[in-house]
């Protein structure tokens, strides 16, 4: 039997262990309205050897199987008795710049490269929580108003500490993408060529990474809350023999406070 699962979801990248201890607990869920801050530095795009900081707002509010969440979009999930669970999602992708940006990716070194613009589009995640502490799922993101390619992950989530207060989780992420994926983001077309000076690369598609993030989260009382995390991207030959990877190895670092009704 298929029942609907009333957990709080994590705004914001960081919030890895907020979501994953929630489906691991079903105790701790509920219905409600989590809102939020972060700051966070992180690279300009995927495979910069810059960094930029920025501040993260983080809205979220459940009723029942249905959710809003400033990550996500909007959507809904479902929990069956076995603990397997399976979730659709309707967001926006903020594409990428071919200049600096505040406020999505983008740097001066894709002068030439055009924008990658920003696009509506749909996830679906299937997962199965086996125990308290070790989740799995797979994800794949569709995008619904450009033809930029399918990407997808698979992600296993250690959630070794979980308490009232506290909780400490490790996830690491398989990530792939599609043909269209891999030239929209990593690729470089006769055009893009003669416009920034890059060589033509045309890469393959499938695997082309992992993601490692780290995180703890801190309850200070019943309403306020916050968050640390680091993550870790390293790119596969597929996209880091692209001419616009300057850097293989990327970090990221983000620390939130949060509040809920």
């Amino acid at each position: 039997m298929i029942t609907r699962k009333k957990a709080l979801y994590s705004g914001c990248l960081l919030l890895v262990s907020f979501s994953a201890s929630t489906r691991a607990d079903d105790s701790a869920a509920q219905d409600g309205v989590m809102m939020g801050v972060g700051a966070q530095t992180t690279p300009k795009y995927s495979g910069a050897d810059k960094q930029r900081w920025q501040v993260v707002p983080m809205v979220q509010a459940r009723k029942g199987a249905f959710f809003i969440d400033s990550q996500k979009g909007v959507g809904y999930d479902l929990q069956s008795d076995s603990a397997l669970y399976l979730e659709q999602t309707l967001g926006y992708g903020l594409g990428r710049a071919d200049k600096d940006s505040n406020w999505r990716d983008g740097s001066d070194k894709l002068r030439g490269m055009g924008t990658i613009n920003a696009t509506l589009n749909t996830g679906i995640a299937a997962g199965w929580a086996i125990s308290p502490w070790l989740i799995f799922e797979a994800k794949a993101v569709l995008p619904l108003t450009a033809s930029q390619g399918v990407n997808y992950r698979t992600s296993v989530t250690l959630i070794p500490l979980q308490s009232q207060e506290d909780n400490l989780s490790l996830q690491t992420s398989a990530l792939f993408g599609d043909a269209r994926y891999m030239q929209t983001w990593y690729g470089v077309n006769a055009r893009q060529s003669d416009k920034s000076g890059y060589t033509i690369y045309s890469p393959a598609a499938g695997f082309y990474g992992v993601e490692t993030d780290l995180t703890w989260s801190h309850q200070f009382t019943q309403q306020w809350g916050g968050a640390l995390s680091t993550g870790y991207t390293w790119l596969d030959d597929h996209a880091a023999d692209s001419p616009i990877v300057f850097r293989q190895n990327q970090l990221t670092a983000t620390a939130a406070v949060t509040y809920t009704f």
